[in-house]
């Protein structure tokens, strides 16, 4: 990247590459106690003979189908909590892709595609679908007690891989087998299973169950089918050697039916399946298998977890606190009576604005009395505004007069106050090297409102009108059309933005394809208007302006913050967008409500528009649950005219990584939506300093949704509020704080 920066996130294949490489790259962390317990041969301290170690240890093994399993059927354990695995697997001219989520201890979800060969459904060569799963541990594993997992495959899709089952798995470490015993850990797993996990060798039928429809639009939740039909055991065990080699066999209850007995996929010849994996490193392993009597197969895993983090933390060390001058020995040093000076303070104010530049923090302004202080500062560096705070309030202890007690900081964005800080400096003094410093000074922080600028505030020197702009690349994907699966425009962004004054932006962004084929996308037949189905048409042009807009922000009162922004928002729709957000600092509830008129723009991302309007809106409430759970409900109108609303649901970590889906549901029905029945979809961000070890508040990341149609589109309208003004409030600081001293 060139030039003054801007900040944005990068999207698309772009993450792709930083998670492959993030998998090859050596652990960092400590093992954490959610990992699994791993299994440990000793062969004499310190010689080259001891068995590899990784620290954390691997977590479970994933199946053919993305979960953790044994080769084709699933097994009983859970990853760790927050792990995010890719799983890659191919036998039989079948083909999947699946990513797996663990949000919480006892629950994990997927997103699968698939890819059949020779199946010939719908006159495509390669047959494509996609696919949800959900599991739910039931039990968790005891000295005597197995652990025991529900779950649900396919249960949002076409029903092509639909499955229930119980599944139970045993550890088993260097098990005694009479004068011998059996090194490293031995997990057995029996289960038993419906739909395609019910199809082989069935013992007993629990009702009647829908048959598999491959003319069906997919994408609703088959309640009719679970738990009934043919019922079916699967079983299996999976030895591992070490904590790098693994051996697995087991028992299929998959009878491939339509694959093997109505087309010509493969040809199964028996139940059995066998396999061995090695861990190639922390975050990947492979595996090769053979399969069902007549096939090989392949598999690679790929598994990060947010707390674990590739690259070591390395960012230049802060200022220590500056303790301040014996008030018996110097009296004078604590003395006032430079505050009757406008020059010495106007010192005060130019000695911090370098300071704060070395730690990537911009003076808004500083405003001085003879007890307190309060500095209005941006944050250009930090992913978390907890550090920034942190750095701000050693740098006020290091340049103020030793009568400055009290530090008020108020971090801003886009000109608005968003929270008051306040930290006294007897403490910053006396805690900075307590052994548990964090929790000691948060507990005697205080959060407010930040209310408005003082009057007498010395403003920032030079700040405004302030000019950047920025050249970097650009990855543009669409997904899972069934001609070719993944499409991507790749090419040259130029981005410029200019802020007369605070509160005001004016921003734009010209676009330069380079290579790719995004115009070759389908277009697929609506019964909406084409609000975003029409997308390959706005990939016909290489130079295109992306966005430019005129917005301005302001806070109305006290809990209140407001948006309006104006122009071309995005490639497809531009107009006039206003927004109102009520979000009391110390509050995890937050309330917006949001009105756009948006036009269509036309589609070379000239200045020109289309003959289609439509006024679109949403009133919204944002929740900060406990243990990084954030949800939000939208009600309002959408693009094509469809009212309704969207659930969402997010895994956020204190080390900024973004995990979560989200469901639209409107008055379109499933007929007028089409394929997919209604929009939902997967999202994830990935920041960038954790990937590269570096302060930084960029991120990667996409989101992928089954299908792109017309139903439940919103029009999207860059700097919307909540965004900005959540992770300077009191929660968000709170999950944070333990980087106060970093």
């Amino acid at each position: 990247m060139f030039g003054k920066p801007g900040l944005r996130p990068l999207k698309g294949a772009a993450l792709v590459l930083v998670v492959l490489v993030a998998a090859a790259l050596p652990q960092v962390g400590q093992t954490q106690a959610t990992a699994p317990a791993g299994p440990v041969v000793s062969t004499g301290a310190g010689t080259a003979a001891t068995a590899p170690s990784f620290e954390p240890l691997p977590p479970p093994s994933l199946n053919f189908y993305g979960s953790p399993g044994l080769i084709d059927m699933p097994t009983a354990e859970m990853l760790p909590e927050g792990q995010f695995t890719t799983g890659i697997s191919y036998f039989g001219g079948q083909g999947r892709y699946t990513l797996t989520f663990q949000p919480t201890p006892w629950m994990s979800a997927s997103f699968r595609y698939n890819s059949i060969r020779n199946w010939n459904l719908g006159g495509f060569p390669t047959y494509y679908d996609r696919g949800f799963d959900v599991r739910f541990r039931l039990l968790k594993e005891t000295r005597l007690r197995p652990e025991i997992t529900l779950g649900l495959q396919d249960f949002v899709g076409t029903g092509i891989y639909a499955a229930e089952y119980f599944v139970a798995t045993k550890n088993f470490e260097n098990l005694s087998l009479g004068q011998s015993t059996l090194p490293g850990r031995l997990k057995l797993t029996a289960g038993i299973g419906w739909g395609r996990l019910g199809s082989h060798g069935s013992f007993a039928s629990s009702g009647t169950r829908p048959p598999f429809d491959p003319s069906g639009t997919g994408g609703q939740v088959a309640f009719d089918q679970w738990f009934r039909g043919p019922m079916a055991a699967f079983a299996g065990a999976e030895w591992l050697i070490n904590d790098r080699l693994g051996v697995k066999v087991e028992y299929s209850s998959d009878d491939y039916v339509t694959e093997t007995q109505t087309t010509s996929v493969f040809q199964k010849k028996s139940p059995f399946n066998f396999g061995v994996e090695y861990q190639a490193s922390p975050r990947t392993r492979l595996g090769a298998y053979y399969l069902y009597g007549s096939e090989f197969g392949l598999s690679a895993q790929i598994q990060l977890n947010p707390r674990h983090p590739p690259a070591p933390r390395h960012a230049p060390a802060p200022f220590a606190v500056a303790p301040r001058p014996d008030r018996a020995v110097n009296p004078d040093a604590w003395g006032t009576q430079w505050v009757a000076s406008t020059t010495v303070r106007q010192t005060m104010r130019d000695l911090m604005v370098p300071l704060m530049e070395r730690e990537g923090l911009v003076l808004e302004s500083l405003d001085l009395n003879g007890d307190s202080a309060e500095l209005r500062f941006r944050n250009l560096r930090y992913k978390s505004n907890t550090i920034a705070l942190g750095r701000a309030a050693r740098i006020m202890a290091l340049v103020l007069p030793a009568s400055v007690e009290t530090f008020d900081l108020v971090p801003v964005s886009r000109g608005m106050g968003l929270s008051r800080v306040t930290i006294r400096r007897s403490d910053l003094e006396a805690l900075e090297h307590d052994s548990n410093s964090s929790e000691a000074i948060l507990a005697v922080t205080g959060f407010s409102n930040a209310g408005p600028e003082p009057a007498t505030a010395l403003k920032g020197p030079g700040l405004y009108p302030d000019f950047s702009w920025s050249i970097a690349p650009y990855f543009s994907p669409a997904y899972f059309d069934p001609e070719q699966p993944i499409r991507i425009d790749v090419g040259v962004d130029l981005q410029a933005t200019y802020k007369p004054a605070p509160g005001w932006v004016i921003s734009g962004r010209l676009r330069q394809r380079v290579a790719g084929n995004l115009e070759d996308g389908r277009l697929s037949p609506s019964n909406l208007p084409p609000v975003r189905t029409d997308q390959a048409l706005y990939a016909q042009f290489d130079t295109t302006l992306n966005n430019l807009y005129v917005a301005r922000y302001w806070k109305p009162s006290e809990d209140l913050y407001a948006r309006v922004t104006g122009g071309y928002f995005e490639y497809g729709y531009g107009g006039l967008s206003t927004e109102l957000l009520w979000k009391p600092v110390n509050s995890p509830l937050a309330l917006g409500v949001e009105a756009n008129y948006a036009i269509k723009r036309d589609y070379d991302q000239r200045l020109g528009f289309q003959d289609y309007r439509v006024f679109t809106g949403h009133a919204s409430a944002y929740m900060d649950f406990e243990n990084g759970f954030h949800g939000q409900i939208d009600v309002g109108r959408y693009l094509a005219g469809d009212v309704g609303a969207t659930l969402s649901l997010d895994r956020v970590f204190k080390n900024g990584w973004i995990v979560g889906g989200f469901a639209t549901f409107t008055s379109a029905s499933a007929e007028e939506f089409g394929e997919g029945s209604f929009d939902k979809g997967i999202r994830f961000s990935i920041p960038l300093n954790w990937f590269l070890g570096k302060p930084s508040r960029k991120s990667l990341g996409t989101v992928i949704r089954p299908i792109q149609r017309d139903g439940g589109a919103k029009v999207s309208i860059p700097g919307r509020l909540y965004g900005q003004v959540r992770p300077a409030h009191n929660k968000a600081l709170r999950d944070q704080w333990v980087g106060f001293w970093e």
